[in-house]
């Protein structure tokens, strides 16, 4: 296996329980695996020798949600200034326009930008299926995750409760239940790896209450239990989507969840803002997570998570950038800034510290995800999955006074200098290794220019014209 040494940086971050820093410090890894961390370790070479000096080492973060086909559907102005459901009702007629192809490249963008934003560990969730495309759609994401060397946690999603069953979405974004499973049950055959330093885990995921019947819920469970994995959905983003379930179950959103065996440690959700108090408590006990999604949560209007409460009563608890139509970026990086601001605003001196934040981003993250024994923070052990930045940059210049706060509190530009996942290098030089990125930007915007035209021919609105006047 090769080896690597990180040598000389002007501090390691660890995260590790004890918040631990080591000044002068390198780094050792053999494989994927840290061998040694310090500022006095036993190697001095390595098949790649990094001379850090100057540059501050952090562990990588964890994305614990993504919809990494909306990459094509970012800044359209009819999408813009609406909530939820008429945000989804917009963009879902051009979503019935992917072809694997898009989906490839969407992928390779979003992706692209979560590596050069900090990011090691993805997950995503896609979950929209057009009629008359391939099914094998997340196979196109799954490509683009192991060309670039990203840590992926790609879900299998899935809608069968169209518009014309009472459902949000159209029929034509929807699939049979006995195709979902059959799919879902494929993908998690073929690529799903439990091992500690798997480069590829899969979740199932049902789309949210008003897109995925009660039968699908409940069936999509058993099928994930009955092979080990992971379950996720949207629940409690809105106070449309608690409407749509006290007046369609009778329940509310966690209700609803209980009754369908949607609750546990293998169980987290995407956004929870809508929770009260005893709610939070049953999670807490449970042991559902929740990946916190600020900047879509205020973007969106959808309200701010209850993340003290949320912390407080033990839940699990990591950060997402949502869809990049509803962000509209991939920056997680700037996610964790967004936490530490939005609360900060919300909570006053009981919000969180810049610190706890980062703390958000990554081992919170990764106990989102059940995978804090390898990812999450860099300790002997663990993944050499990591990022640098040069603290000579003129945007820390003045700042320099705090090392873990100092991408968290300093500045909006969070592309980062270097990462590494699993031990290789993905990102030299603030640019994705191996990857034309001015081409791979043509590509994507042509493919997203003729799905937005495709969609205008077909549905007669004019999408770059806002929402309303």
């Amino acid at each position: 296996m090769a080896t690597l040494l990180i040598k000389n940086a002007r501090n390691i971050i660890t995260m590790d329980a004890e918040r631990s820093t080591h000044p002068g410090g390198s780094l050792f890894a053999d494989g994927q695996e840290i061998k040694a961390i310090g500022r006095d370790i036993p190697y001095e070479d390595a098949d790649t020798v990094i001379d850090a000096t100057g540059k501050i080492v952090y562990p990588g973060l964890v994305n614990t949600h993504h919809h990494l086909y909306q990459t094509f559907t970012r800044n359209i102005p009819r999408a813009q200034d609406v909530e939820l459901f008429d945000w989804l009702i917009t963009l879902y007629d051009i979503w019935r326009h992917m072809r694997p192809e898009d989906v490839y490249l969407s992928a390779m963008v979003g992706l692209g930008e979560l590596l050069k934003t900090g990011c090691t560990t993805a997950s995503d969730h896609f979950y929209c299926f057009p009629n008359a495309i391939t099914g094998e759609l997340i196979d196109e994401e799954i490509r683009a995750a192991g060309e670039l060397g990203i840590r992926f946690f790609p879900t299998r999603g899935s809608m069968d409760l169209g518009k014309s069953q009472g459902g949000l979405p159209p029929d034509e974004v929807t699939q049979k239940m006995d195709v979902i499973l059959k799919d879902t049950q494929r993908v998690i055959a073929t690529y799903h790896d439990a091992s500690k330093f798997s480069m590829l885990r899969v979740g199932v995921a049902p789309c949210s209450p008003f897109s995925v019947s009660e039968d699908l819920l409940r069936e999509s469970a058993a099928l994930a239990r009955s092979y080990g994995v992971r379950l996720h959905t949207h629940l409690a983003e809105t106070k449309d989507e608690e409407q749509f379930c006290l007046q369609s179950k009778g329940l509310r959103p966690l209700e609803y969840m209980e009754k369908t065996g949607w609750t546990g440690s293998d169980v987290w959700y995407a956004h929870g803002i809508h929770f009260d108090r005893d709610e939070i408590h049953r999670m807490g006990l449970c042991g559902c997570g929740v990946a916190h999604c600020p900047s879509s949560n205020m973007k969106l209007s959808s309200g701010v998570f209850p993340l003290m409460d949320m912390l407080k009563a033990g839940v699990n608890v990591g950060l997402g950038v949502d869809g990049s139509a509803s962000n509209d970026s991939s920056n997680l990086l700037g996610e964790v800034r967004q936490a530490y601001l939005l609360h900060k605003l919300n909570s006053g001196n009981n919000g969180p510290t810049a610190e706890q934040s980062l703390w958000l981003g990554t081992v919170g993250s990764s106990r989102v995800l059940g995978w804090e024994d390898a990812i999450g923070s860099l300790e002997v052990g663990k993944a050499a999955d990591l990022f640098m930045i040069d603290s000579g940059r003129l945007d820390f210049a003045g700042a320099l006074f705090d090392d873990t706060a100092l991408p968290v509190v300093t500045g909006i530009g969070q592309n980062v200098d270097t990462t590494v996942v699993g031990g290789k290098v993905v990102v030299k030089d603030g640019k994705l290794v191996n990857i034309d990125e001015r081409r791979l930007a043509a590509a994507a915007q042509s493919a997203a220019a003729r799905m937005v035209e495709v969609a205008a021919r077909h549905s007669g609105v004019n999408y770059y014209k806002p929402f309303k006047n």
